[in-house]
C-alpha cells in the first residue's frame, strides 16, 4: 500500500512556529492583525495564498507577506524547535518495515521540508517527496497525488491520503484515494469530519491498524 502524508500538523508539529510567524509577519508589514485561530484556519494553503486569504491585499503584497515569512520563519526555525507527533517514528518504521511504501506530499518548499525530513530522521522510511514547488495546482487540486501515482506505480486504488486539513482529505478524494483524518493537528475532529474523510484518527499509530484492514 501506498501511504501519502502530510508533513505540517500530521508528522511534525509546526504550529506553533507557523502561527508566531505569521503573526510577526502581519505586524512587520503593519497589516491588520489577525489571531491565531484566524490564522490557523489558513495551515495547509500555499504560502503567498495563506496571507491573500486571510487579509484583503494586492498579489504583489502577498509575494512580499511570503518573502517576509520565509525570512522570519528561518530565523526561528532553530534545531529542536519542530517535534514530531507521538509515535511517528515507530509507526513508520513499522509500516516501512511491512513492505508500504510512504512518501510525503506537502504545500511547504522543498528546502524547508527536506530540512524537516533530514533533521528529525525521516529518510530511512520516505521514498519520495512533492513539496509545493513541484507541481503547478496547490492542495486541494489532486496534482500532488497524481504525481506521486506516477513516480511510485501504484493506483488510486492501492493509495491512502494522511492529513489534518480539509484541503488533504479534498487532495486524496479528487485523486479517488482513501483518505484518513487526524484529529490532533490543525483541523480538528469536526474538520475531518465535513470533509468526509474515509478514516478519522487521533494517533498517527492508528495507521497500522487502517492499513492491516485496508489489506484484508
Amino acid at each position: 500500500m501506498l501511504f501519502i502524508l502530510d508533513f505540517d500538523g500530521t508528522m511534525g508539529d509546526t504550529q506553533t512556529l507557523i502561527l508566531n510567524t505569521m503573526q510577526k509577519t502581519i505586524q512587520a508589514l503593519g497589516l491588520p492583525p489577525r489571531t491565531k485561530e484566524q490564522c490557523q484556519k489558513m495551515i495547509g494553503l500555499p504560502l503567498k495564498q495563506t496571507f491573500t486569504q486571510l487579509i484583503d491585499m494586492t498579489d504583489e503584497m502577498g509575494d512580499i507577506c511570503a518573502d517576509t515569512y520565509r525570512q522570519i520563519f528561518e530565523e526561528n526555525n532553530i534545531p529542536g524547535v519542530v517535534p514530531l507527533f507521538p509515535n511517528v517514528i515507530e509507526t513508520l518504521k513499522k509500516l516501512h518495515d511491512e513492505g508500504h511504501t510512504l512518501t510525503i506530499a506537502s504545500s511547504r518548499a522543498r528546502l524547508s521540508l527536506m530540512g524537516f525530513v533530514n533533521d528529525l530522521h525521516l529518510e530511512p522510511y520516505i521514498s519520495l517527496v512533492i513539496s509545493c514547488e513541484d507541481v503547478t495546482h496547490a492542495k486541494p487540486h489532486p496534482e500532488m497525488v497524481e504525481k506521486t501515482l506516477e513516480a511510485t506505480g501504484f493506483t488510486p486504488s492501492q493509495a491512502i491520503v494522511v492529513g489534518d486539513a480539509k484541503y488533504d482529505i479534498m487532495m486524496g478524494k479528487n485523486a479517488g484515494c482513501k483518505t484518513v483524518g487526524v484529529t490532533y493537528g490543525n483541523g480538528g475532529r469536526k474538520e475531518m469530519e465535513d470533509a468526509k474523510a474515509d478514516f478519522v484518527i487521533d494517533d498517527f499509530a492508528q495507521l497500522t491498524v487502517i492499513a492491516k484492514g485496508l489489506a484484508l
